[in-house]
């Protein structure tokens, strides 16, 4: 009688194929985007181009605002008399400027400095205001300056809001009497401290 041959028993699977089924495959969660539910800059800000129009738009405006504030002067008045008489052996004319000067704003008018302005023909000059202490002395040695005078105006002076002074200041022009009395224009100009303009007073 024929021995059976070793092997699978008849109706067996093979255990090669005994591999557990797999089983269904859960259903996927819903993809969440980040980025379109939170949003980006791309997406939520206004383009570039908008900000870049809306920030030259406030910085015109800031500037005009600072050029109409900057650009009025603290006081206003007139430049009243004018008294010159030549420096011996100078080529120099000493001038005194008499003028009414207010203050046109809310704040104290603080002079910084004076200083005297001719244009004539041929050039134009300024010079500084002379010392108030030597008032004095000037009116002695030339007594035509003192014709009209008024009370000197010296830096540091602060003149209150809405108030009104007559002054004088004592200048000295590198002119002739005839030069400076041939001029086409005399001023004075008074700079006033944290101001960007000049009060400049002209006749």
């Amino acid at each position: 009688m024929a021995e059976k041959t070793s092997g699978t028993p008849d109706g067996a699977v093979p255990a090669a194929s005994q591999t557990p089924a797999t089983g269904p495959k859960p259903p996927a969660g819903p993809t969440i985007h980040i980025g379109e539910e939170f949003g980006t800059a791309k997406r939520n800000l206004p383009p570039a181009k908008i900000v870049g129009l809306a920030v030259a738009g406030v910085a015109v405006i800031a500037g005009i605002a600072i050029f109409l504030m900057s650009g009025k002067t603290q006081g206003s008045g007139t430049l009243d008399n004018v008294a010159a008489v030549e420096i011996p052996g100078q080529s120099s004319t000493m001038v005194a400027l008499t003028f009414t000067l207010k203050n046109t704003t809310d704040k104290i008018l603080y002079v910084r400095s004076i200083a005297g302005q001719l244009k004539t023909a041929g050039a134009d000059s300024q010079a500084d205001a002379v010392s108030a202490v030597d008032f004095d002395r000037y009116f002695q040695a030339f007594p035509a300056l003192k014709v009209g005078a008024q009370p000197a105006l010296p830096p540091e002076t602060k003149i209150q809001p809405g108030e009104t002074v007559a002054r004088t200041v004592i200048v000295a022009f590198p002119v002739k009497l005839d030069a400076f009395n041939q001029r086409q224009s005399l001023s004075v100009v008074i700079w006033p401290y944290d101001q960007s303009l000049p009060i400049v007073l002209t006749k």
